[in-house]
């Protein structure tokens, strides 16, 4: 608001390319428009790190997510994982305890990122159990998430989990791939 009152334009959408040579910078827009300014504000925000397993995409809203405020109230009584090992995991996994059946946070160490405070919370919390040294090695599901391959970090094994949430916190990525 306070930009839009000094004459700045505000344009809310996706950039496919720009130009920030010369004097007269130019920015395209996914319609094709091509806007000319001396001068750019570029506010790329960030996107959620994905596993990058086949059916994450596909499940994505079908049991597979990366907000636990925004999906957590739909998996009341379910047993759930989240992946990651920093506080943004802990504080995904106690938010979900308050909704879910069961809570497992899956990590590929075997200790936490996380602060001690935020790992205190965690333990402490009878709904959340651990697969330490575990990375998911594969994602289960056709219509939605039914499970989850572990892989064992140390040993190769792998083990089931059937879950029918999946929440992924393992950091946000800058969307900088234009630059």
């Amino acid at each position: 608001a306070q930009a839009e009152r000094f004459g700045a334009e505000l344009i809310p959408d996706d950039v496919v390319a720009v130009d920030l040579t010369g004097d007269v910078k130019t920015v395209t827009d996914t319609a094709g428009t091509v806007h000319r300014a001396k001068a750019v504000i570029v506010t790329t925000g960030s996107q959620h790190r994905k596993l990058g397993l086949p059916n994450e995409d596909a499940l994505s809203g079908r049991g597979v997510s990366w907000c636990a405020t925004c999906d957590g109230f739909f998996f009341k009584d379910h047993d759930i994982a989240v992946i990651g090992g920093g506080d943004t995991a802990m504080e995904e996994a106690t938010f979900l305890s308050r909704f879910a059946k069961s809570v497992t946070i899956v990590h590929r160490r075997d200790t936490l990122r996380a602060s001690k405070a935020m790992q205190d919370r965690a333990f402490a919390d009878p709904k959340i159990k651990f697969a330490w040294d575990s990375e998911v090695a594969e994602i289960k599901g056709d219509q939605k998430l039914s499970g989850l391959t572990l892989r064992n970090t140390k040993t190769g094994e792998t083990s089931e989990l059937p879950v029918t949430g999946l929440f992924i916190a393992v950091g946000h990525d800058p969307r900088t791939e234009l630059f």
